[in-house]
């Protein structure tokens, strides 16, 4: 079984990064770069059951064209503080199950914490492949889950500008009529 643990830290509140992955509703669709998560199901009122559908790289020599999926669900689901997700995914059969934790350092900062364990079915092909294949894979999540945060919080503040630059205009004339 492999463990990969990383944290790193972000200019933005747990309730501002919280807001990034919560609040989807099934059908929606993420993409960022190679990977694309679908909804399939939006769990409860904070994301409790979640299911998820994901598709993501992986080495070419797994002769799936570069690409594998999983089928994650969400669960131990804490508003601004933390969850955890288990998952199956192919090629290269496997289990994987993720925690993720914010934790605040005042001043408007947080760091996020990630470990992920992953562990393939076959013993042969976890012998021969499942370190190599999980250290591809979590490179990539590394650089992907800060990016995909970071770019989520400037999109969500921009749009907050936006939106109190639209409104304030209505409101004043509102105001005047």
């Amino acid at each position: 079984m492999q463990d990969h643990r990383y944290s790193f830290e972000i200019d933005a509140t747990p309730q501002e990064i919280w807001r990034i992955f919560w609040g989807k509703q099934t059908g929606d669709v993420l993409e960022h770069g190679d990977v694309r998560i679908e909804i399939l199901h939006g769990g409860d009122s904070v994301g409790e059951g979640l299911v998820r559908h994901c598709r993501f790289r992986v080495p070419r020599y797994l002769l799936s064209g570069g690409v594998a999926y999983s089928w994650e669900w969400l669960t131990e689901v804490k508003p601004h503080e933390s969850w955890r997700y288990d998952a199956v995914g192919k090629p290269l059969w496997s289990r994987a199950s993720g925690w993720t934790r914010l934790e605040d350092l005042g001043d408007g900062r947080t760091r996020v914490h990630f470990r992920e364990t992953y562990e393939v079915f076959n013993p042969i092909l976890r012998f021969l492949l499942e370190a190599r294949v999980h250290r591809f894979i979590s490179r990539d999540n590394d650089k992907i889950i800060k990016a995909a945060i970071e770019r989520g919080i400037e999109a969500m503040r921009a749009g907050e500008v936006r939106a109190a630059t639209v409104e304030a205009p209505v409101e004043r004339r509102g105001a005047s009529a």
